[in-house]
């Protein structure tokens, strides 16, 4: 391997390890879809910036988190934890709803920065 292939291959570790630590440094929000068939909480507040919301489904059947205003959607099987980072800087109210079960909704408040 040549010196520039051995530097791209050493950028590219790297930056495989440094992308999971920054993830891991975010403020941290969990979102469960319970076996009720209700995310739980339906009203999740969380600060205006970049953060890590975990999705857990509890249930037995396959959920999709959706929002069409955050512009995400995530399948989770049953029993699956997953996650997706966000980054809002304008404060409001952005609802999510479950597409698999329209009845299943709730709303992401984003806060002001203090």
């Amino acid at each position: 391997m040549s010196g520039l292939g051995r530097g791209l291959a050493a950028l590219c570790l790297v930056a495989g390890l440094w992308a999971p630590a920054l993830a891991a440094d975010l403020p941290t929000f969990k979102l469960t879809f319970n076996t009720d068939g209700k995310f739980e909480p339906a009203r999740l507040e969380v600060p205006a910036g970049r953060f890590k919301l975990v999705l857990i489904n509890a249930s037995q059947e396959p959920v999709e988190f959706e929002s069409l205003q955050l512009r995400k959607e995530k399948v989770l099987g049953p029993g699956v934890t997953s996650f997706v980072v966000l980054s809002i800087s304008r404060p409001g109210e952005y609802p999510f709803f479950d597409d698999f079960h329209q009845d299943a909704k709730g709303v992401l408040v984003v806060l002001p920065k203090p």
